[in-house]
């Protein structure tokens, strides 16, 4: 997500040199093995996390579940803490990353990224209430917008809209839960992760504001020269894109169509 897609290069880089390299497995040894270990965010709804019958559901299981299919093999899934993503992968612990893995130059160093499977789109969740067209109309006194302690966002917000209030709340949900009491006007942040709460609160007519602020882009993590696998994910995810997949499973989840959805291309 975007609150996690700034990553302290020092820190990530330390967390990497505690891990021995291990040699990935390649594209035949994971279809000879018969499964294909794929790594997802431990409690990260609705992305991914525990469901009925203690197994994983979200976006990324469905995903993983997919490419399972498509290679012939079971898919196991390893929960994984965001700090630990880039580690498990370069210990061979997993075969892949499907985990809000945004690409960065940092992360561009150490592994490997398939194309884009989907976006993160910053803009503004706000309702009929509020009139402002414009995410730079927010910076103004007389407007609070709502963010959750910790978030890279906050960070933005006080940078670039520093003349508004501003409201810290622990949980997403207590961020929509903000807007629909009209606590406050607005939310500033990756809007996707927050439209299908918003459906928790019918009665207030929600809006997204069509100018997006920024856009970041999350593919699949492979370890560093693993192209057998990486080749192959990136004919999948074009297949799945073209085929309306990705985006039909992201509305399934997510509760709306992707704000800015990837444009497939298949020259990558």
């Amino acid at each position: 997500m975007l609150k996690r897609a700034i990553v302290v290069g020092a820190l990530m880089f330390a967390l990497c040199g505690l891990v021995t390299g291990a040699q990935a497995r390649s594209l035949d040894q994971i279809i000879n093995s018969g499964v294909v270990r794929i790594g997802v965010g431990a409690n990260q709804p609705p992305s991914s996390s525990l469901g009925p019958n203690n197994t994983y559901q979200g976006f990324d299981i469905d995903i993983g579940n997919r490419i399972a299919q498509t290679l012939g093999v079971k898919a196991q899934f390893v929960p994984v803490e965001s700090p630990d993503r880039i580690p498990f992968l370069l210990a061979d612990r997993v075969d892949l990353i499907c985990a809000e893995l945004t690409r960065n130059p940092e992360r561009e160093k150490v592994i490997d990224y398939t194309v884009p499977l989907h976006t993160e789109a910053m803009s503004v969740l706000t309702t009929d209430k509020v009139q402002i067209k414009s995410w730079k109309d927010l910076n103004n006194p007389k407007y609070t917008i709502v963010d959750q302690r910790g978030n890279n966002s906050v960070d933005f917000l006080k940078k670039n809209l520093p003349n508004a209030k501003l409201l810290l709340v622990e949980t997403l949900a207590d961020m929509v839960r903000a807007v629909a009491q009209g606590r406050a006007d607005a939310i500033v942040e990756n809007i996707d992760f927050y439209l299908g709460t918003t459906k928790s609160y019918p009665d207030v007519k929600w809006r997204v504001l069509p100018d997006v602020i920024m856009v970041a882009y999350d593919g699949i993590g492979v370890q560093r020269g693993n192209d057998g696998l990486r080749h192959f994910l990136n004919e999948l995810i074009f297949e799945m894109q073209t085929s309306g997949f990705v985006n039909d499973t992201w509305a399934k989840w997510y509760g709306a169509p992707p704000v800015v959805p990837v444009v497939p291309n298949p020259y990558f």
